[in-house]
């Protein structure tokens, strides 16, 4: 097949990678050509995944249109805030035949959307059948070095999930498929603010117990709000749920989680990002999901915290205070 991969950030480029191992013909947009066209020519995206080398197959352009031109599958890689408008430009000039996967995670700021239901909004009528979503406990560098990953990808459409699975999966790189898109996004997304706060947590030294809590009980509040949205609750027991939420909450290599490291040891906010030099969905996040969970009538205490710490300057000792000092309740309300 003929792959489009929209963003060369680490997500969209180790993407790549695996859809050219996989055998397919694969072609990645940069936002610029000059970025493009280094790429390119030096076969190393040395930003953003230094030491890796791009497999034959794998062509980096800044032209959208030549990319996107007659793509069986289009991947979209960008941050969760600009797929809105990346995918406006992309929209018609997607093949009426292709399958569009989204590989952002994340709710739109505003719109309190998810990413599916962004596509939805600004693709053409004919492509939301076959609208798709990827998720699961996938590090970018590890899936570029070819470690054993295993994720999911959800669509309404079976054939649509069977043809994306299709083009990742290989060599230790394992695709499996669902329809439940809701379960799947939201998954992705939330727990990108539980693994602030667990970084948070570990930044203090609150210890492995504390962590162990964040996790379960964030689990518990992703769960409610996307049973709420009609999503499987078996979802959040699986790769998009428990294994992605692992993942980042405990990984070295979680962006999100060094955003809440860097706060529990006094860092602002400015100061950890620019470090980082990279988005960590997270922090956007936080403010979308808490917005979402107001709007359904969810209890979603840790989002909460994390959104005053992060919005309203509230100092994480008064942060980990509250949470802990909330009114004792049954385990399952």
């Amino acid at each position: 097949m003929r792959c489009a991969v929209l963003g060369s950030g680490s997500w969209g480029t180790a993407l790549a990678i695996q859809l050219a191992r996989s055998g397919d013909d694969v072609w990645v947009w940069s936002r610029t050509d000059g970025a493009a066209a280094t790429i390119q020519r030096t076969r190393e995206n040395a930003r953003y995944l230094p030491g890796i080398s791009l497999p034959d197959g794998l062509t980096f352009s800044g032209d959208m249109a030549a990319v996107l031109d007659g793509a069986d599958v289009v991947v979209v890689a960008v941050p969760s805030q600009s797929v809105r408008d990346v995918m406006t430009a992309a929209g018609p000039l997607i093949a009426h035949h292709a399958v569009v996967c989204c590989a952002s995670k994340g709710v739109e700021n505003g719109s309190l959307l998810t990413m599916a239901e962004v596509l939805e909004a600004v693709l053409p009528s004919g492509l939301h059948g076959r609208i798709c979503a990827l998720a699961g406990p996938s590090f970018a560098r590890e899936v570029a070095e070819g470690r054993p990953t295993a994720v999911v990808v959800a669509s309404l459409d079976p054939n649509a999930a069977d043809v994306v699975a299709e083009a990742f999966h290989g060599g230790a790189f394992r695709a499996y498929h669902t329809d439940d898109v809701v379960g799947a996004e939201l998954g992705g997304a939330l727990k990108n603010v539980i693994a602030i706060a667990t970084g948070v947590a570990d930044g203090i030294g609150a210890g492995l117990n504390a962590r162990a809590a964040l996790i379960t009980r964030g689990l518990a509040e992703i769960g409610r709000l996307a049973v709420h949205r009609g999503a499987n609750p078996l979802t959040l027991a699986g790769l998009a749920g428990m294994g992605d939420l692992v993942l980042t909450c405990t990984g070295d290599l979680s962006r999100n989680r060094r955003v809440g490291l860097g706060l529990g040891a006094g860092k602002s906010l400015d100061e950890i990002l620019d470090e980082l030099g990279q988005v960590a969905e997270g922090v956007m996040t936080t403010q979308s999901a808490r917005n979402l969970g107001r709007s359904a009538g969810v209890d979603m205490p840790i989002t909460e915290e994390m959104y005053r710490m992060l919005y309203e300057g509230k100092p994480v000792p008064e942060v980990l205070r509250d949470l802990l000092g909330r009114e004792r309740k049954a385990e399952r309300d």
